[in-house]
């Protein structure tokens, strides 16, 4: 596009030149008149845009190429000027429009020295200020060293200069519109250049920066987990192994037990608590502790879980205290797994043992110890104050860990097999208790299943368990050994009339010493020792008199639990 400006002609003429300047064809004219140095190349300067060397402009934009070429080259002593070009309004550098002197940002000069005001006659040209740099100039290139040339003066390679061919840069030459085809210019009517917004440019470096480091974070803990290629750690492991254990090991002495265990959730009014039971048959019935179902009362809730997940509610049988025993029953449950039932007088000190339970509600635990003593005499309960919730245990002692809700619980054998109910442990605070809140210090007890299954055959059948009885009432304050029947005149009756004690000629005073040969130290293990039997069973018992023993035998009586 030319610009125009009001009151102007459609295209600017150039000022008439202070002193000739060479043309396009100055390298033709030189070499015309056998000039051995190439006439300086005068460069084409597009108007407010470039002062850099190159083709002429094919869109119109002014150049050097305006000025008429001289008649002939200057003679001797002849000073040569550059012509000034027009001054373009808002052009930078732009001179005055009018009765000014117009001059190019970096007019060219022959010695390159800067630009030369035309002399008044007589006078030496005065070179002008050095312009400031054009924003769009290069870097100036020295010419090459050692091609017979002058500094500043090398010569203009064929095909360069103002009217030539446009053409790529040479190797010495910087194109500012070199964005398209070398040495091209924008097309004409359209800006040289949109500069971007900075906003533009922190939002793209933003972008950049965010996947850099997205990049660079997952990069990074790659190589930090596995150490990058080649260095991944993989470990060997043995394939699963699916196989079924030896029936004899724990393993497959708890797979077999397992389902046939389950945990009691029990609420009532006296309270709450959890505990665990087996199953005795497939009619639904299961053996526990009293202690776990006592709080249920007559009207609680017992809540019975399966070992896999299945409930169901039950309901009291029949509950003993004296043996610390109860059956419940569970009602409208299929594919129960009833625990075979062993016998505890088969078992020996140093057997192994499993205990299955849920101690603190954790239910299906499983815990191995072995037989530490058998015929342990224990007393558990005592709560009431009046004797009647004390239980009385000539039981088995084991190392297998028992806590708070493992009461009730089955203790098998090597062959899974039910050998005891777990009721009691030894709390490090030196106390015997039946579900109390002590750990376990690996002194628990259990019931033996013998004693177990008779009373819970009687729960089941009745729904009241029978204890045998000699017919006396002990001295529970005695100090010495043995256990000692009241003396006259004490509490309650010393010897039941027409008891088994009677009949076998024991009298008020008389003092114990040995149950079958096994001594006993008390009147609890007396008592004990009584209860391990059924009734009807014959005793020999060794009795002091006077400081005399004798022997005497006798046959348990009967006495039905209230």
């Amino acid at each position: 596009m030319t610009e125009t400006t009001p009151g102007a002609p459609d295209s600017y003429a150039l000022e008439p030149p202070a002193a000739p300047v060479p043309g396009a064809d100055a390298r033709a004219d030189a070499d015309a008149r056998g000039s051995s140095t190439p006439a300086p190349r005068p460069p084409s300067v597009p108007a407010a845009q470039d002062s850099t060397g190159g083709g002429e402009p094919a869109d119109g934009r002014l150049s050097y190429a305006g000025a008429p070429a001289p008649a002939g080259p200057p003679g001797p002593g002849e000073q040569v000027t550059a012509v000034q070009p027009p001054s373009v309004p808002g052009a930078p550098g732009a001179g005055p429009q009018a009765g000014g002197e117009a001059r190019h940002p970096r007019p060219y000069t022959p010695d390159g020295a800067g630009p030369s005001v035309a002399p008044a006659a007589g006078q030496q040209p005065v070179p002008a200020a050095p312009a400031a740099p054009h924003p769009y100039a290069p870097v100036p290139v020295p010419a090459p060293v050692g091609y017979g040339y002058p500094a500043g003066a090398a010569p203009v390679p064929a095909g360069y200069g103002p009217g030539a061919p446009a053409g790529p840069a040479g190797p010495w030459q910087y194109d500012p519109w070199a964005g398209g085809a070398a040495g091209s210019r924008p097309p004409e009517g359209k800006a040289a250049g949109k500069p971007v917004s900075r906003s533009r440019l922190v939002t793209g470096a933003l972008v950049v920066a965010l996947v850099a480091g997205g990049l660079g974070g997952g990069i990074g803990a790659w190589l930090e987990r596995d150490g990058g290629p080649g260095h991944r750690v993989t470990l060997p492991q043995a394939p699963a192994d699916k196989a079924d254990r030896d029936p004899g090991s724990i393993a497959g002495i708890a797979a077999r037990a397992l389902p046939g265990v389950v945990t009691l959730h029990v609420r009532g009014s006296g309270g709450q608590g959890t505990g665990t039971g087996f199953v005795l048959d497939n009619k639904g019935h299961i053996l526990t502790n009293n202690h776990v179902v006592e709080p249920a009362g007559n009207g609680g809730e017992i809540q019975v879980t399966f070992n896999g997940g299945q409930t169901a509610k039950a309901t009291v049988i029949g509950r003993d205290s004296g043996y610390d025993l109860a059956v419940v029953k569970v009602k409208g449950v299929s594919g129960l797994t009833p625990l075979p039932l062993g016998n505890s007088d088969s078992v020996h000190v140093g057997d192994s043992v499993v205990a299955i339970g849920a101690p603190f509600d954790l239910a299906g635990t499983v815990t191995t110890g072995i037989i530490s003593a058998k015929a342990r005499p224990i007393t558990a309960g005592g709560k009431k104050g009046d004797g009647s919730d004390v239980s009385y245990v000539d039981a088995l002692q084991t190392d297998a860990p028992i806590n708070p809700g493992n009461s009730g619980g089955p203790l098998v054998d090597s062959r899974g097999r039910v050998i005891g109910i777990n009721s009691a442990i030894r709390s490090a605070g030196g106390s015997s208790e039946s579900g109390g809140q002590g750990g376990s210090i690996g002194l628990g007890f259990a019931i033996p299943i013998n004693q177990a299954k008779r009373v819970a055959e009687e729960l089941i059948n009745t729904g009241r368990a029978t204890h045998p009885v000699i017919g006396v009432s002990l001295d529970m304050e005695y100090q010495g050994e043995g256990a000692r029947v009241n003396p006259k005149g004490g509490s309650g009756t010393p010897v039941t009339p027409g008891g088994p004690a009677e009949k076998a000629g024991i009298a008020p005073g008389d003092v114990i010493k040995k149950v079958d040969d096994v001594p006993v130290r008390s009147g609890q293990e007396l008592i004990v020792k009584i209860r391990s039997h059924r009734p009807g069973d014959r005793l020999t018992l060794t009795v002091e008199r006077d400081g005399k023993e004798r022997t005497v035998r006798m046959t348990l009586g009967t006495a039905s639990s209230s």
